[in-house]
């Protein structure tokens, strides 16, 4: 059509002759003249565009901060990064762990090589630092975090021993210096460590009570032991949790409160109360109760112990299930009750991985922290408890009926997000050293720590493989628009947080074990892998913008001696 003429075609038919053609096809197709560049921008046609294109549920609306279909559509074509700009290969083994600073500035990895190597973040990411742990009797490194404003990093490794040794260790190393500042005893090593504060950080210790019952205590620690004062605490006792049937807690993390009222982008899956969404109540152990089961459970045990110990009747019981009842029956009456209602915006959650039925972390446990527990003075062991209470009840528990290999928060800590293997519906433990099998498809549910909900629908495409007695954590993580997990299908995932969709699949030679977006720019993206390699990944938008020719500026000279002619 030439300028000023009469289209040949209507609007109407040309839109839908577009309809038919994919957005590739329609955008080529907008060249052709000023009619067709009009339609080739219709809403109505990206909409469908969209929805046709990334499989989305048409109940599901567009992104609550899209300006429009077509922006919308581009985002997730365009801002996912999903192209490998750069391999790095300065790890001699496996890679098990990455984690950036708050500043986006650095970040740190784990290796089987038994070293945390620091790296510059820069347009070509460089190696600054490396340490090695093997002096200090470590087999190998495993996880690290940066504390809040990013003075310091914690590394948690495994110490060498036997081979079923369960006893890490956690050390502060100064991001200023590199020196090793202090190192804390962490058992069982999985427990990882976290940061509580600037300068506090929190591990675990295991006390062995019978043949599968145990306490698992957690510390709160100075993260500068070389305190000069006798008076001052380096340590203070934070929880004692008693574990039944062979679990443990695992896996620390904490949740700031204070964040929960950052900008929500998520969707619920159903309306309060329905079936869809799974509620995990205060104090839950995850079974049916009666409004008030103490008495009448505590009198059950103890007549059974009781007519077990005068020799008046045999227990019909296998020994472990028999421990498990007396362990509950010694507990009823010295366990500090939960925290009652919900977390108040200066208090911080203690997020971990537990579990009631067998020693494989089937379920999630949280507990408040008050403000005054956030420092190691006061108290060094007792605090708040009082003479009769033993052990910490948890405020609540979350039970994913599977095998839990990973947790990560959302930017505004607001959103859990759980890598769980599920079992087979209707599965009953039955021996708590023999759990259930496991699923090769990995689920990743969500949790709202606001309303104490699970929402969304689980975001499914990874595998795993390893059995259950052999499993290991697949790390993920969140950024304000994506989900990445690693998996053990030599990929890694990214997932849409608003739409549910899978949106690329990056390659590796070996099981992705961990990933991480920079905190400053969620259209980078680092995974780690068994390969021993580091891969790097940004947004096709912006390799373009970092491959794009850049005028030379002409010397002012030149110019100058070009005006005199």
């Amino acid at each position: 059509m030439d300028e000023g003429e009469t289209p040949l075609l209507p609007d109407s038919l040309v839109y839908q002759i577009f309809l038919s053609l994919g957005p590739a096809d329609v955008l080529a197709a907008g060249l052709a003249c000023r009619q067709w560049q009009a339609v080739s921008r219709d809403e109505c046609l990206w909409r469908e565009q969209f929805y046709r294109y990334y499989q989305v549920a048409r109940d599901v609306p567009r992104h609550p901060a899209a300006t429009s279909w077509f922006e919308e559509f581009r985002r997730l074509y365009d801002a996912v990064p999903c192209v490998e700009v750069q391999t790095l290969r300065e790890h001699t083994d496996q890679v098990l762990h990455l984690s950036f600073s708050h500043s986006g500035y650095q970040f740190a990895s784990c290796s089987k090589d038994c070293t945390v190597k620091i790296w510059n973040n820069d347009l070509t990411i460089s190696l600054l630092h490396s340490a090695d742990m093997r002096p200090y009797n470590w087999s190998y490194t495993q996880f690290s975090q940066f504390n809040q404003d990013d003075s310091l990093l914690l590394a948690s490794g495994v110490f060498l021993g036997p081979h079923n040794s369960s006893s890490g260790e956690i050390a502060v190393i100064s991001l200023d210096t590199f020196a090793l500042l202090s190192r804390v005893r962490n058992k069982p090593y999985d427990v990882f460590g976290c940061w509580l504060t600037d300068t506090s950080l929190i591990s675990g210790n295991l006390h062995r009570i019978g043949d599968i019952t145990s306490c698992s205590v957690l510390w709160l620690n100075n993260a500068f032991q070389d305190v000069e004062s006798e008076n001052v605490n380096v340590v203070k006792r934070l929880f004692k949790i008693q574990n039944l049937n062979a679990s443990t807690i695992r896996t620390v993390m904490v949740a700031d409160c204070s964040r929960f009222d950052s900008p929500d982008l998520l969707l619920d899956a159903g309306a309060p109360g329905t079936d869809s969404s799974r509620v995990f109540d205060l104090g839950s152990d995850g079974e049916d109760e009666e409004s008030d089961p103490g008495p009448a459970r505590a009198k059950g045990l103890r007549r059974l112990l009781d007519g077990f110990l005068e020799g008046r009747a045999q227990p019909p019981l296998p020994e472990s299930t028999l421990e498990t009842k007396v362990a509950k029956l010694l507990a009823q009456g010295h366990t500090k009750p939960p925290e009652q209602g919900r977390a108040a915006a200066g208090n911080k959650l203690l997020i971990f991985t537990t579990g009631c039925l067998t020693y494989s972390p089937h379920q999630i446990g949280i507990k408040q922290i008050l403000p005054h527990q956030m420092t190691t003075a006061g108290p060094v062991l007792g605090e708040g408890r009082g003479s009769d209470a033993f052990f910490d009840a948890l405020d609540h528990v979350i039970d994913v009926h599977g095998h839990i290999i990973g947790m990560g928060l959302s930017p505004d800590n607001r959103y859990l997000y759980v890598n769980s293997r599920a079992w087979p519906s209707g599965s009953v433990v039955a021996d708590p050293m023999q759990p259930p099998p496991i699923a090769e498809e990995i689920d990743l549910l969500v949790f709202d720590l606001k309303t104490m909900r699970e929402v969304k629908r689980a975001l499914r495409a990874h595998r795993a493989y390893t059995p259950n007695d052999e499993c290991f954590f697949i790390f993920l993580d969140v950024s304000r628009d994506f989900v990445a997990s690693g998996a053990e299908d030599r990929h890694g995932y990214i997932w849409d947080r608003h739409y549910n969709i899978c949106l690329a699949k990056l390659r590796h030679e070996d099981v992705v074990n961990s990933v991480v977006f920079s905190p400053q720019e969620q259209e980078l993206l680092l995974t780690a892998s068994d390969d021993a390699t580091i891969k790097a990944w940004r947004s096709p938008r912006t390799v373009r913008v970092l491959q794009a020719p850049r005028p030379r500026p002409r010397p002012f000279f030149s110019w100058f001696a070009s005006q005199k002619h």
